[in-house]
């Protein structure tokens, strides 16, 4: 955990679903219209009205976000971004999970949010590779909230082990203590 300003970045090993927060980030699929992993997982708790709803977004391009209500979940909303596919690198990957995570850090903002919840965007299926991923979580994270200070709790929330200590370490990197 660190506190930067009046923020607290934290590290949890857990459920994206099951976070207490305003709003919770789906790693979605261009199409938001549901799949596997984070996308399926929220899908599935929060309920049929969260596909109806974003059946009418028109889907989402890698890098961007959109906004739906929580429904059924604990979070009153679920800002959904895509994360590049892992193709090596040479295809601007690394640009567009900034992007990803910048433009729903956006929206919270612009929602008026205090408190949100990340996955690992981009590091199951899509085969980012986590050390470089957790790296542009918390620098994109950091250099958001160094122009912006509504955000009270953002949560790094991994699926394992090997997530949990990726982005511990990139965490203690950027703000040692």
């Amino acid at each position: 955990m660190f506190c930067k300003d009046q923020c607290i970045i934290s590290v949890i090993m857990g459920d994206i679903v099951e976070q207490k927060v305003d709003a919770i980030v789906n790693a979605a699929n261009n199409s938001l219209l549901g799949g596997g992993g984070v996308d399926g997982a929220i899908h599935r708790a929060a309920g049929l009205q969260l596909l109806e709803e974003c059946s009418i977004l028109g889907g989402c391009p890698t890098g961007e976000a959109r906004i739906t209500q929580g429904y059924r979940l604990p979070a009153r909303w679920v800002i959904h971004t895509v994360g590049p596919v892992w193709d090596g690198g040479n295809s601007g990957e690394e640009v567009m999970l900034e992007s990803a995570y910048r433009n729903s850090l956006e929206l919270a903002v612009e929602y008026e949010l205090q408190s949100i919840a990340f996955p690992g965007i981009s590091i199951g299926a899509y085969g980012f590779p986590v050390g470089k991923a957790s790296v542009i979580a918390v620098r994109t994270i950091s250099e958001f909230l160094a122009s912006n200070d509504t955000l009270t709790d953002i949560r790094l929330i991994c699926f394992n082990e090997t997530a949990l200590l990726s982005y511990s370490k990139a965490l203690d990197e950027l703000f040692p203590r």
